[in-house]
């Protein structure tokens, strides 16, 4: 999405015939689908390896919040007929999501 945000597109639909609409897009429905029941399946996890989590619920809790905020943000762009590249450099920006990338970092380490 950085490569994307970068070209100064007005539109991804593709009159170059490049692909970097219909490439946009598919990230895009793969993001959804992976962020779709993520803060279920790392809870699940949690549980699966006994982890001593104990207050830090609370925390996965808010890890399921930050996904569905960023899914929600997806699922936005993608509803868009057109996305162009300012729009995608302000979704690398959202505070969702950063906030989502941090949280899976943090949640790799505990993991660990």
């Amino acid at each position: 999405m950085l490569a994307y945000a970068a070209q100064g597109r007005e539109t991804d639909r593709d009159a170059s015939g490049s692909g970097a609409g219909f490439e946009l897009r598919e990230f895009l429905q793969k993001m959804a689908t992976a962020l779709d029941g993520l803060g279920a399946e790392i809870m699940s996890a949690a549980e699966e390896q006994e982890a001593e989590f104990g207050s830090s619920k609370i925390f996965l809790e808010t890890v399921d919040d930050d996904a569905q905020k960023a899914l929600a943000l997806i699922r936005l762009v993608m509803a868009k007929p057109d996305v162009s590249s300012l729009l995608i450099d302000n979704v690398n920006a959202s505070i969702h999501l950063r906030a989502l990338l941090t949280d899976l970092f943090i949640i790799d380490e505990a993991f660990k």
